[in-house]
């Protein structure tokens, strides 16, 4: 049996070992000078962590060991300004979208084809915008709707907590959602549902797949207007952000972006 004043000194011991673990364990990031010159907060003082839902082809997606993609590429830039390497974590899609990858010290910024919303931005401080969201419906071929409207009473897959799912509830829809865009399309293929509204660059990349391509076509193609943005904590290291934000300006005005964009995606982008 413990004696009463050894119990008590070991529970304050206890206590005061569960809070070192918990403070050890909070992943919080700190100021640190990078190779590039900048102080700023980051989680691991030698890399640039970035919380990702893989896959999302072309703006993330394993390669060879790798993740590659349009995000990465963008990212890489602000990484190489700091004078860091990026290092890329997957994490689940609702973790990002709700903030808590980032509030929780899993990552310093997220980049993961994430439209900017007046929702998420409650729980995210975001980049300036560096792409177009652009949506559309895929479906066997002479079924692709045509409209919102022409989706009638078809079974529609979306992926969950998305713009996509926004935008169908929005027009009265009641859609089957998906944890990501492979279990997506694999839900088409199988025929649990009959047609699918997703990201348009995704949905092109699916069409580069011949067999895919030789059963589905693309339907209506919806230009939302509304725009992608890198994100981060709500009590954003306000240097990481400027940082971000002038290698996106930096990559338009020196052409870059046109050349990862081309990279990406096939096609220049439109001029805005």
């Amino acid at each position: 049996m413990i004696r009463p004043n050894y119990a008590r000194l070991l529970a304050v011991g206890l206590v005061v070992a569960v809070g070192m673990t918990v403070a050890a364990c909070g992943g919080g990031a700190e100021k640190t000078k990078t190779p590039g010159g900048y102080t700023v907060e980051l989680i691991d003082a030698k890399k640039l962590t970035v919380c990702t839902n893989i896959p999302y082809v072309p703006f993330q997606f394993e390669k060879n060991g790798k993740t590659v993609g349009f995000d990465v590429d963008m990212v890489d830039l602000a990484a190489d300004e700091l004078g860091v390497k990026q290092d890329v974590i997957d994490v689940k899609w609702d973790n990002i979208e709700n903030g808590s990858a980032l509030s929780g010290g899993k990552c310093d910024l997220a980049a993961a084809a994430m439209t900017i919303t007046p929702e998420r931005e409650k729980n995210l401080t975001f980049s300036e915008p560096y792409f177009d969201e652009v949506i559309a419906f895929v479906a066997p071929k002479g079924k692709a709707p045509k409209s919102v409207e022409d989706v009638g009473d078809r079974k529609l897959g979306v992926q969950a907590s998305t713009t996509s799912l926004e935008y169908a509830k929005k027009h009265k829809l009641e859609p089957q959602e998906f944890e990501d865009s492979a279990k997506q399309r694999a839900g088409l293929e199988s025929g649990k549902v009959e047609v699918v509204l997703q990201d348009y660059p995704v949905i092109t990349e699916w069409m580069k797949d011949e067999k895919f391509a030789a059963k589905y076509e693309v339907g209506q193609i919806i230009e939302t207007g509304s725009q992608y943005g890198f994100g981060f904590k709500k009590s954003a290291d306000k240097t990481l952000v400027k940082v971000v934000n002038d290698q996106i300006k930096k990559a338009k005005d020196s052409k870059k972006y046109d050349e990862l964009y081309k990279k990406w995606f096939g096609t220049e982008p439109k001029a805005s």
